[in-house]
């Protein structure tokens, strides 16, 4: 939940419009569990040798079938990869995006994909060195105050 949390504040801090500030711990454990508990989506922790817990990748499994304009096939598509601050560049964020990958291609999957903010940097190059590069650019503004 503090590694969710950080990453929640960093996007709340660079996106603010997009983003609810402060959610509160207890619905975001109950959405956490809930998200975690659907077959497709997979988590794996990263934990020191003292125990404590250096990062986590979440991935989904999102199959589409083929059609005239798409291939289809099985994708693992990651949420979230987060390294906690002490941990950082050491190369725990390119071994928890090499075993989500290795269990989603196990599982069937063809190719991986991830979804990163423009401002998110550190992502960006992470995604980079392991092969992943962008194929589309998807753009949003809101018609509506989102939060009411």
């Amino acid at each position: 939940m503090p590694l969710l949390q950080e990453l929640h504040a960093l996007h709340v801090s660079h996106q603010p419009g997009r983003y609810p500030a402060n959610p509160c711990p207890t619905a975001l454990a109950a959405w956490l569990s809930d998200w975690l508990a659907d077959d497709c989506v997979q988590a794996l922790v990263a934990k020191s040798p003292a125990g404590a817990i250096m990062g986590y990748v979440i991935w989904e499994l999102q199959a589409r079938g083929a059609s005239p304009l798409s291939h289809g096939g099985t994708k693992a598509m990651v949420h979230h990869v987060m390294v906690a601050a002490p941990f950082r560049r050491l190369g725990v964020g390119k071994a928890l995006l090499k075993a989500a990958r290795d269990q989603a291609h196990a599982q069937g999957a063809v190719r991986i994909g991830a979804a990163y903010a423009p401002f998110n940097t550190a992502s960006a190059a992470l995604m980079a060195s392991m092969g992943l590069a962008p194929v589309s650019i998807q753009a949003e503004c809101y018609l509506s105050n989102p939060a009411g």
